[in-house]
């Protein structure tokens, strides 16, 4: 490996030089099955024909121009998902963080507007928002924050899934302006909340004049089954932050609002210099189309739910193994010990996973995998988790 690269990343002994669907190969022709997805990303897999081909004739078109000007591809694709989601107005950016900065500035200014000089946030433990200063401080993972102290103020945290816990808060708080969750915990350990917290956390918000904003990084564009995870429930947010998925690969981020919220920024108050150009949103766009025409959300509810419970057929009565959980092809599997160990394991045997919180193997598979290409998955993954536990 090269000394010239900052060493942000324990980075795996490979190298890919081409994917095709749910495979990946690498410099010596090794192929290897992908259940990470480039951590949610490649929710189409790798080279899909129709997402090549119109990056190709994007790219030989126009790729950027900025945002002093309209950009034709992006006012589609603001109106495509807020069609998809029922909010009403679009942010893009270029990731996941600066979609979360967005929706951490619109719950400030919120706050200014309504005459609180220090407004707060509630945020929760375990959660994941970003690495930038105001998602890092947002973040409830102590690893992620240590060592850039001092962090951003503003962010009230309590446990995820207590809902009480927020609303006792309120009695306690007169600065508190908005809730920052994620539907679903991804880094945090694939958490699922009970079905009505979301709807606990709207009423609160509404009692309170508080906005509920959903960070949908990991769990929007399909990757719960769903378009967007809060539509499991009948709950709508104020605000809604995405990417990953969005541009299959193409850095895209956005950031979509509703009522008050969308109309808090006005011109200069945020911006951005890439941020929804043709080329990402072209990205994009081709994306929600090859979804629906594919219809990856039914795909991703069925092989989701086939390796949840196949996996638990096949780890039944083993020894270590806490629980199988997750949404659609969200899915964790926790053990009884740190088990980081079983990424590189499961390397050696061309399959590729990850490990969250220490202790949960975590499968993010594209979401265009199949039953057959799933089976492979749970035959390798649940061998290579009973030799670890044996």
């Amino acid at each position: 490996m090269t000394d010239f690269l900052m060493q942000t990343y324990a980075r795996q002994p490979v190298a890919f030089v081409r994917g095709e669907g749910v495979w990946l190969y690498d410099e010596k022709g090794d192929k290897y099955l992908d259940a990470l997805a480039g951590v949610a990303v490649d929710g189409l897999g790798h080279a899909h024909p129709k997402l090549t081909a119109a990056l190709c004739e994007q790219a030989g078109t126009l790729i950027h121009t900025s945002n002093i000007y309209r950009i034709l591809k992006q006012e589609e694709l603001a109106k495509q998902l807020c069609g998809l989601s029922g909010l009403e107005r679009a942010f893009f950016c270029n990731s996941g963080a600066e979609a979360n900065e967005a929706a951490i500035k619109i719950a400030r200014l919120y706050g200014h507007n309504k005459g609180i000089d220090n407004p707060a946030i509630v945020v929760m433990e375990k959660s994941f928002h970003g690495r930038t200063m105001a998602t890092l401080s947002a973040t409830g993972n102590r690893k992620v924050q240590a060592g850039f102290e001092p962090l951003v103020t503003g962010f009230v945290r309590v446990p995820f899934g207590d809902a009480e816990a927020v609303a006792k808060l309120a009695e306690h708080h007169n600065n508190i302006v908005a809730v920052l969750v994620e539907p679903f915990q991804g880094e945090g350990g694939i958490n699922v909340p009970a079905a009505d917290y979301l709807a606990k956390l709207r009423a609160i918000c509404d009692t309170n004049e508080w906005l509920l904003m959903l960070d949908e990084i990991q769990t929007g564009v399909g990757r719960t089954g769903k378009w967007f995870a809060f539509q499991h429930t009948n709950v709508m947010p104020d605000v809604m932050t995405l990417a990953k998925g969005l541009g299959s690969g193409v850095p895209v981020g956005a950031c979509l609002a509703r009522g008050i919220a969308a109309e808090t920024f006005v011109p200069g108050k945020h911006g951005s210099t890439f941020g929804g150009n043709p080329l990402a949103c072209v990205a994009a766009l081709t994306t929600l189309q090859v979804m629906a025409e594919e219809r990856l959300l039914e795909n991703a509810a069925d092989v989701g739910a086939y390796i949840r419970a196949d996996l638990a057929q096949r780890l039944q009565g083993v020894n270590g193994v806490r629980e199988i959980r997750g949404q659609g092809l969200l899915i964790g599997i926790e053990l009884d010990r740190p088990c980081g160990d079983l990424v590189a394991q499961a390397l050696e045997q061309k399959l590729l996973i990850n490990v969250t919180s220490d202790t949960v193997v975590r499968l993010l598979p594209p979401l265009i995998m199949s039953r057959q290409e799933a089976t492979l998955l749970t035959e390798k993954l649940a061998g290579l988790i009973r030799a670890f536990l044996a």
